[in-house]
């Protein structure tokens, strides 16, 4: 069995490249945001495009994932199916820091002014007009990029964890024949 510094060189680079799909897709959604949208039809095309981008994005995740278990274990004959797992499970955690820390740069120095925007849009809500509860809001405000990193971290590490519980089940395959 290969050491451990190995088996986290391979999921780093694994991991650096799921995580850099999440930022392109990241990267090119900011980007659609953009444009302007005056027209109903332009709205709707930048709606279409978000949409096949995140699909896009979504079962390149799933592939590219399963790829790098089905080559780390093809490059490691001896591995067993929860080598594999763990080889996965590292994979995922290095994926979702790359993903986190690059949208906490974007909620940090590049769109600071997303969360404010958004609180806008909740106050002019007719159901929110409870003011201890703006005000608690409001209060979070200043802490939401860091609440964003650590709720994105686990969750993009959670759902990896889970998808290479599924995929190791047969990574390396159990049939004799």
């Amino acid at each position: 069995m290969t050491d451990k510094k190995s088996i986290w060189d391979s999921a780093a680079k694994a991991g650096l490249a799921l995580g850099g799909i999440s930022v392109a897709y990241l990267a090119l959604t900011s980007l659609l945001s953009l444009m302007s949208s005056s027209s109903k039809a332009a709205a709707i095309t930048i709606s279409i495009v978000s949409t096949l981008l995140w699909m896009a994005k979504f079962a390149g995740c799933l592939l590219l994932l399963r790829f790098f278990m089905l080559r780390w274990s093809a490059a490691n004959p001896d591995a067993d199916n929860s080598d594999t797992f763990r080889f996965g499970r590292r994979t995922a955690l290095l994926s979702a820091l790359v993903y986190s820390g690059c949208y906490l740069a974007y909620t940090t120095f590049i769109n600071p002014g997303i969360y404010e925007e958004a609180f806008e849009i909740l106050k002019s809500n007719p159901m929110m007009n409870n003011n201890a509860s703006l005000q608690a809001m409001q209060n979070m405000l200043p802490m939401m990029p860091t609440y964003t990193f650590f709720g994105n971290l686990i969750y993009c590490w959670l759902f990896g964890v889970i998808l290479s519980a599924i995929y190791s089940r047969n990574i390396p395959s159990k049939n004799p024949f």
